[in-house]
């Protein structure tokens, strides 16, 4: 009798442990970006300055192009506020798109080039650094000029050397200096410039750029 219970015991476990078996997990589908806020549109506004509004208007379609096609983001210009808004739609097909848009629009407002600040859309690991001279030493009068002569070169030769070894683009605004590019490629950037700042030469910035960018290609 009790072989017979012992059976019949191991029998109900193996009976039981085969239907907890067959028991599936749940499955979700994965939520739409309009979704994830309760169903409400979520809203970046970005202002525009004085001096970019003319860039801007001339410029209006190639922005608007890559944003609402592609990115399936609205985007309009509150004339009244000074300010370029984007909103998502029901079919925007990622959140971070939104914030990629506001990313761009930016970008172009800190005087970037339409075909440059379109990268932030396409590419992931690309940001926009800004930082003042005076941040790194205070300049006044004639230095300030110089030190910014020193920041473009004869032509721009020197900006266009940094931008080229570094692969990053660069604008230099009165006194303010914006960098677009990864992350360490803006450091590198950011190095250069700020020992043409503090008076170095522009040969020793170009040889220390050489090697900097010899070292980044064999990590690369």
């Amino acid at each position: 009798m009790e072989v017979d219970r012992a059976a019949s015991a191991a029998a109900a476990g193996e009976s039981s442990s085969a239907g907890a078996m067959a028991v599936e997990k749940p499955r979700f589908e994965a939520l739409m970006p309009s979704e994830m806020s309760g169903g409400r549109p979520q809203f970046r506004k970005v202002p525009v300055p004085q001096h970019r509004f003319a860039p801007l208007k001339k410029a209006w379609m190639d922005i608007y192009t890559p944003v609402y096609e592609h990115m399936k983001i609205d985007i309009r210009m509150n004339l009244k506020a000074r300010r370029v808004e984007l909103k998502t739609r029901q079919d925007t097909p990622d959140v971070s798109n939104l914030q990629k848009c506001s990313d761009f629009v930016h970008a172009f407002m800190l005087g970037f080039d339409i075909t440059d600040a379109v990268a932030l859309l396409r590419l992931d690991d690309l940001y926009v650094d800004s930082f003042e001279i005076k941040d790194v030493k205070t300049l006044r009068g004639e230095h300030l000029s110089r030190a910014i002569g020193r920041l473009s070169g004869k032509g721009g030769k020197t900006k266009y050397a940094i931008e080229n070894s570094t692969r990053t683009r660069i604008v230099i605004a009165d006194t303010k200096i914006h960098i677009l590019g990864s992350f360490v490629n803006i450091k590198v950037a950011r190095d250069s410039l700020c020992s043409l700042i503090l008076g170095s030469p522009a040969g020793k910035v170009y040889s220390k750029l050489r090697a900097v960018s010899a070292r980044l290609a064999e990590r690369y």
